[in-house]
C-alpha cells in the first residue's frame, strides 16, 4: 500500500536523501540516462528551492520507504531567464510565457522508483502538487527525448502547447488540464 504526503517548504529537508534516491533510479536509467552527479545537484538546488513561493512537494510511501515524488512552486515574475525558461519563452512568445505561466504551478521533477511504475503512482503524485494550483493554472516542461514522459502528460490530460523545431533542445511546455489558456494553446501540425 502506497500513500502519498504533501510538504510545503523546509519540512522537506528531512527526505532530501531519500529524493536522491529515487531521483538517481529514475533518472540514470534511459531515456534520461543522468550520470550521478545530476542527483546530486537536483538535491543542491532542492535547498533553495524550498525557500521558493507556493513550493509543493508530494511524496509517495511505501511504508517507510520513498518511492517517489513530485516537486512545484509558483512561476515568479517577471519570468526568469536561467535554466530552461529561455526555450519556453521563445516557443510560447514572452506575452503568453508571462500570461500563461507566472503566477501558476511549475511542476519542477516527477520520479518514480523503476519498480512502481505503471501502477498510477506518477499520476497520483502529479494531482498531488497540482489540486490546489491558483486558479486551475498549472504547468511544466519536458524533453521529446521521451515519448514515454510526452504520452504520460496526454493521457493525463495535460495540453502541449509548444512544438520545438528540429533544431531547438526539444523542451516542450505543457499546460495542466484545469489552466485556463489551454484552449488556446497552438496545436500541432
Amino acid at each position: 500500500m502506497t500513500g502519498i504526503r504533501v510538504f510545503r517548504g523546509e519540512e522537506l529537508r528531512a527526505h532530501f536523501a531519500d529524493l536522491h534516491s529515487v531521483y538517481t533510479d529514475a533518472f540514470c536509467a534511459p531515456p534520461w540516462n543522468e550520470d550521478g552527479e545530476r542527483a546530486v545537484e537536483f538535491v543542491g538546488r532542492l535547498t533553495d528551492n524550498v525557500r521558493r513561493a507556493g513550493f509543493t512537494a508530494a511524496l509517495a510511501f511505501a511504508g517507510a520507504e520513498v518511492v517517489g515524488f513530485a516537486t512545484a512552486w509558483t512561476t515568479r515574475a517577471p519570468f526568469p531567464t536561467d535554466r530552461c525558461y529561455p526555450q519556453a519563452a521563445a516557443g510560447l512568445g514572452p506575452r503568453r510565457a508571462v500570461d500563461w505561466l507566472c503566477g501558476a504551478r511549475e511542476i519542477d521533477e516527477l520520479a518514480v522508483r523503476p519498480a512502481a511504475a505503471g501502477t498510477g503512482l506518477a499520476a497520483d503524485l502529479l494531482t498531488a502538487v497540482t489540486e490546489d494550483a491558483p486558479d486551475g493554472r498549472s504547468w511544466l516542461l519536458t524533453s521529446l527525448r521521451s515519448g514515454r514522459a510526452m504520452s504520460f502528460y496526454r493521457r493525463q490530460g495535460w495540453t502541449q502547447a509548444t512544438h520545438p523545431s528540429p533544431e531547438g533542445k526539444g523542451i516542450v511546455v505543457f499546460l495542466g488540464p484545469r489552466h485556463p489558456a489551454r484552449a488556446l494553446a497552438a496545436r500541432p501540425l
